[in-house]
């Protein structure tokens, strides 16, 4: 896809800024005197980030839906002076929103924006209270990260505008990431071709970055179709071909298989067609498998295994059967430079103050869902990240493919409580509270010092796409696991937020009446006791 290739070469053009913006030479204070004025910038507009954080909790929307939360930040931006791009890679609630100043890096900033569904929860109340029973919820943390890269960005571009620094700045959404849907499209369609580095950001509870190989699988995510006969299921049912019988041989075929999987690989299913009612024989059934790896190389035997398994659970069933790609993610592997230089800011930021409040709040949520540690929030910065030598199995992220295409980092923020579960109402609590806004704002101010870093200082752009070159992809090279013909899965969860948007809509924060979403919400913070 080369639309957003012509956009920027022509913005850039528009700009006409001099080459020689881009090649001026800063000094160590000069350097040190800018990046305390975006740090400042930063801290002038929390009240902004808290907004933005609190609106998108208040939209809760699954991936591929996030239609209210992808007007609203695309509309900020486009207010501040940012050109949007809608409808990327054929993903209606996807963009990209980009400004230049002329000749210069290209930085983007990606988070994700989706939520979880079932994990409505009110803010900054300790136990499990829906503000709509059984809808989605930010039960991950999804609300706080473009916020935050909104906050660095339009720091960052004041600086630009008023110094004359010459460099490209684009944002972009994580859209669908739950169902690790979106990123490797962006990959395919050339989104990324001519970024010069990428920094993404994720909730967390300390302030951190890590750098090479990391912790964690990828995968890939593919739906088992199967279709038979349909028969009366007691007056005929010598006549009917069960689909049914076809995905339920196919998921016994896989947990055979499982008993042979190496310790590091990992693999989940769901049906999600499971015939219509007792009496009809099913014509039609499905099975949705995630299968995980700490390799490429092993994601795609595990996906040929299975595709043998289903055909022959086809052939057992005289069913036949078809599949397709949901989402896909390259395990993770982060840049060494990019991080070294962001961790040095994130010491010089350090960990906010939290509050007696907000201690009391996490150890109260700590406490409810018997995590093995009851000890709050954190007070210690963490540690930078180093490679993970002997790998480690866990969770996905689709940034890992963006990561083999430009030098990445994930810069995680302290928005959230230690020692929860994860996809879990107990992990939205904090995610509208002084604990997110305060997180968001310290990670924003990370963020921007460090593209600063990489504005005022070109020799650190050639040294992080030295390390990629050089030891990264030295023997490492990215394989894209979807084709040309494979289309974004945009049809998933349109029926949950359908069903959940009406009764939503009622809680939508809005600013202009309240302070925050827990004024709304009518909220004693904290809520410890029903």
């Amino acid at each position: 896809m080369k639309t957003t290739k012509i956009l920027l070469s022509g913005i850039m053009l528009f700009v006409g800024v001099a080459t020689s913006t881009a090649q001026k030479k800063y000094s160590k204070n000069q350097v040190k005197k800018l990046k305390a004025e975006v740090e400042a910038i930063v801290e002038a507009n929390k009240k902004q980030t808290q907004v933005m954080v609190d609106k998108i909790f208040s939209f809760a929307e699954l991936g591929f839906q996030e239609e209210e939360s992808s007007k609203y930040l695309t509309g900020i931006l486009e207010d501040n002076g940012f050109t949007i791009e809608r409808s990327i890679s054929n993903i209606p609630t996807a963009w990209f929103a980009t400004w230049s100043n002329g000749e210069g890096p290209v930085i983007a900033l990606g988070s994700d924006v989706d939520c979880i569904p079932k994990a409505s929860q009110y803010p900054g109340v300790a136990y499990h209270k829906p503000i709509v029973e059984g809808a989605p919820g930010h039960g991950e943390g999804h609300n706080s990260g473009i916020p935050l890269n909104i906050t660095s960005a339009l720091a960052v571009k004041e600086v630009m505008e008023k110094e004359g620094i010459g460099g490209t700045l684009i944002l972009w959404p994580g859209i669908a990431e739950e169902l690790v849907a979106a990123k490797a499209w962006y990959v395919r369609d050339g989104l990324f071709d001519d970024i010069d580095m990428c920094i993404f950001t994720h909730v967390s509870s300390n302030l951190s970055v890590s750098w090479g190989p990391t912790r964690g699988t990828g995968l890939i995510s593919v739906e088992y179709m199967f279709e038979g006969e349909a028969a009366h299921s007691a007056g005929a049912p010598w006549r009917g071909r069960s689909a049914l019988d076809a995905a339920e041989l196919m998921n016994v075929g896989w947990n055979y298989k499982r008993e042979h999987l190496h310790p590091l690989k990992r693999s989940h299913s769901i049906f999600t067609d499971a015939g219509d009612q007792p009496n009809v024989v099913p014509s039609k059934a499905g099975i949705w498998f995630y299968f995980r790896d700490v390799t490429y190389e092993g994601i795609m035997e595990m996906y040929a295994e299975a595709n043998d398994i289903a055909k022959g659970a086809a052939m057992m069933t005289g069913t036949t059967m078809t599949s397709r790609v949901l989402g896909t993610a390259w395990p993770r592997h982060y840049n060494k430079v990019i991080a070294e230089t962001m961790y040095e800011n994130i010491k010089q930021v350090g960990l906010p103050e939290w509050t007696e409040a907000d201690q009391q709040l996490a150890k109260a949520v700590q406490t409810q869902v018997e995590s093995r540690k009851i000890e709050g929030l954190p007070t210690e910065l963490s540690e930078i990240g180093l490679p993970v030598l002997e790998p480690v199995s866990g969770g996905s992220d689709d940034i890992g493919d963006i990561s083999w295409k430009v030098p990445t980092v994930t810069m995680r923020f302290p928005s959230n409580i230690p020692g929860l579960p994860g996809h879990h109402w107990a992990n939205a609590i904090a995610m509208a509270t002084p604990i997110a806004h305060k997180g968001a704002t310290a990670g924003a101010k990370a963020e921007a010092m460090t593209i600063m870093d990489f504005l005022l200082k070109p020799e650190l752009l050639t040294q992080a796409w030295d390390y990629f070159n050089n030891e990264q992809t030295k023997e490492t090279k990215y394989e894209p696991m979807i084709s040309a013909d494979d289309m974004p899965p945009t049809f998933l969860n349109k029926d949950k937020q359908d069903m959940f948007r009406p009764a939503l809509e009622a809680f939508y924060y809005d600013e202009t009446k309240y302070d925050t979403y827990l004024e709304q919400l009518g909220v004693e913070y904290p809520t410890i006791e029903e």
